[in-house]
C-alpha cells in the first residue's frame, strides 16, 4: 500500500511587488500583489522530507525582502529539529529556494542534472538569468557535491513509495515538482512552475523565465501528474494560507496543511 502523507507549506518570508512583476502579459491596472515565500514539509510515521530552503536575514536585507522566520525556527512550528532533516529536494536554485544548506548538516539533497548545469554553466554569464541565484548559495551546493551529498535526477524519479520528481524546466533549466500521495490523492507541489494560481489557470507565464515553451508545456504536466486542479500547490500565493486549513489558529498566517481538502 502506498503511504498517505502528510504535507504542509511554512511561509517563511513575503514581499508586496506590483501585479506586472508576477505576468508576462498584463492589463493596464497595475496595482499591488503580494508574494509569498514558502518551505514544504512532506511526513509520514519519522519520516520527514523537507521540500527547499528558503534565504536568510542577509539574503532578506539584499533583496529588500520581509523574512518572518529563519529556517530553523520555520520547522520547529510544525515541531521539526532541522538538524535531524537526513532528505531535502531543492526544486531549483535560485536564491529563495537553496539558501540555508549550512543549516542540514545530515542531510543529502536531491537536485535535477539540469539544474545544476544552469546554474554553474555559461547561462549564468548573462545577469538577467544569474540574478536570481546567489553565487555563495552554488558554491555551497558544489561542495556538497564533492561530499557525495548531491543525489542528481535526470527526468522523473520516484524517490520514495508515494514520492516522485519531475522535471519541468521554464523557470530556471532543470526546475523539477513533487508529486506526493495523501489521503487527498495526488498532491504536486508546484514550486515556481506556477507562482500563482493565475500563471497556469490564465497561462500567463511568471516573467522570470528561462524557456517560455517548457512553462507553458509545464502547466499541462502539472494537470497530467496531479489528482485535480485542486491537488496543485502553486510556489509563491498567498491564498495557499487561504484555502486550506490550519493546525491552530495561531497558525493561520504561517501554515498551511495540503493533505487536507481546500476551500475555493
Amino acid at each position: 500500500m502506498i503511504p498517505e502523507y502528510e504535507v504542509f507549506a511554512i511561509k517563511y518570508a513575503g514581499v508586496t511587488k506590483k501585479e506586472s512583476d508576477n505576468f508576462i502579459y498584463n492589463d493596464q491596472h497595475d496595482v499591488d500583489m503580494d508574494l509569498d515565500f514558502y518551505i514544504w514539509v512532506i511526513k509520514h510515521e519519522e519520516q520527514v522530507w523537507l521540500v527547499d530552503l528558503g534565504f536568510g536575514e542577509e539574503e532578506a536585507q539584499r533583496r529588500n525582502r520581509k523574512l518572518n522566520y529563519k529556517i530553523d525556527d520555520a520547522l520547529r512550528l510544525i515541531g521539526i529539529d532541522h538538524t535531524t532533516v537526513k532528505n531535502v529536494i531543492i526544486t531549483h536554485m535560485h536564491f529563495d529556494h537553496v539558501g540555508n544548506l549550512e543549516y542540514f548538516p545530515n542531510a543529502k539533497f536531491y537536485l535535477q542534472d539540469a539544474e545544476m548545469n544552469f546554474a554553474t554553466g555559461r547561462n549564468m554569464c548573462h545577469a538577467c538569468l544569474s540574478h536570481p541565484f546567489n553565487v555563495n548559495d552554488v558554491m555551497k551546493m558544489v561542495q556538497n557535491v564533492y561530499k557525495n551529498k548531491v543525489i542528481f535526477v535526470n527526468g522523473s524519479k520516484e524517490i520514495a513509495p508515494g514520492i516522485s520528481l519531475h522535471k519541468v524546466g521554464g523557470h530556471t533549466g532543470g526546475l523539477q515538482v513533487v508529486r506526493v500521495h495523501t489521503q487527498r490523492g495526488w498532491v504536486v507541489l508546484a514550486s515556481d512552475a506556477s507562482h500563482f494560481y493565475r500563471n497556469k489557470l490564465e497561462k500567463n507565464p511568471y516573467p522570470i523565465v528561462f524557456n517560455i515553451g517548457e512553462m507553458m508545456q509545464g502547466f499541462d504536466l502539472l494537470d497530467e501528474l496531479a489528482s485535480s486542479e485542486q491537488h496543485i500547490i502553486p510556489g509563491h500565493d498567498p491564498d495557499v494560507l487561504k484555502h486550506y486549513p490550519h493546525s491552530n489558529p495561531q497558525l493561520a498566517s504561517d501554515v498551511a496543511i495540503l493533505h487536507k481538502p481546500p476551500v475555493f
